[in-house]
């Protein structure tokens, strides 16, 4: 007998959540998904999305939320907003989903969280090391991750994914822009959007709900190595490296819990190889 898949609502139609919510059409899920423009509408029902006009502002505010939210699986992508007060607004936006969750049939919420949750201490950091986040938007992050951790009504899987790369999101973009190569000692912690994709794909698929993932990509290469690569493969000139009298803080994002897990091959292990 074959059984009916999951309906899947995705918070966050971007950069990410488009890609991911048509690799989850593809999939055999009834998928819907959502956008702060009107324009972007018709864009999502191109991709055999049931669109939705949704903001959380910090209300969650939209045309038809219990309609939107009448999912199996929840899809939080909605990264932290640049402000001075996103702490307490983002906790705010939060509350006022998890009220609307306790109104819906969602059972498995996925989070999209980052690596800024951790603090640079120079080596190796796993799952357990959040803590006291030095950016305030890793300090948002963190609060709202323990907030859906916490509720019994639904379970709550976090993904704390690296810089994300891949596509328009590529070193040649942002190299005419830099005046020289900062922290050029520093290990990067970065993702391709492709396996960003298949990883929360393989989540819902082997239902890995309650659990806290890292995902970056298992090499780490220094910035001045990444950027240095990326010149040479553009033909462009590189800008001059940064000298600082110390070495700059750092911290290498280890993600085997995921890899242990899900049997997760990396697509893209060496984001440097990418970086064109």
């Amino acid at each position: 007998m074959h059984m009916q898949k999951e309906t899947i609502t995705i918070l966050g139609c971007g950069w990410l959540g488009l890609p991911l919510a048509k690799a989850l059409v593809k999939a055999g899920y009834a998928v819907k998904g959502s956008t702060t423009r009107e324009e972007n509408l018709e864009t999502l029902r191109e991709a055999g999305l049931e669109p939705f006009l949704v903001e959380l502002d910090p209300e969650v505010n939209g045309e038809d939320i219990t309609d939107f939210l009448h999912s199996d699986i929840l899809i939080v992508n909605i990264p932290p907003e640049r402000r001075d007060d996103i702490v307490e607004y983002h906790i705010e936006q939060f509350s006022s989903l998890i009220d609307a969750l306790g109104q819906s049939p969602v059972r498995s919420v996925l989070f999209v969280s980052s690596t800024s949750v951790y603090p640079s201490l120079n080596r190796e950091v796993t799952e357990e090391d959040a803590a006291d986040p030095e950016a305030i938007s890793g300090q948002a992050l963190l609060l709202v991750e323990e907030m859906l951790m916490q509720e019994s009504g639904f379970q709550t899987t976090v993904l704390r994914f690296g810089g994300l790369i891949g596509y328009d999101r590529n070193a040649e973009k942002y190299l005419p822009g830099m005046k020289e190569i900062v922290n050029p000692d520093q290990p990067m912690n970065f993702i391709h959007r492709d396996d960003c994709v298949k990883i929360i794909s393989e989540i819902i698929r082997l239902q890995q709900w309650g659990e806290v993932f890292n995902a970056c990509s298992p090499v780490h290469p220094l910035r001045r190595d990444y950027y240095t690569r990326a010149a040479v493969e553009a033909g462009m000139l590189l800008p001059p490296l940064a000298s600082s009298a110390e070495p700059a803080p750092y911290k290498i994002v280890n993600s085997d819990k995921l890899t242990s897990a899900l049997h997760y091959q990396f697509l893209f292990p060496d984001p440097a190889a990418q970086a064109g």
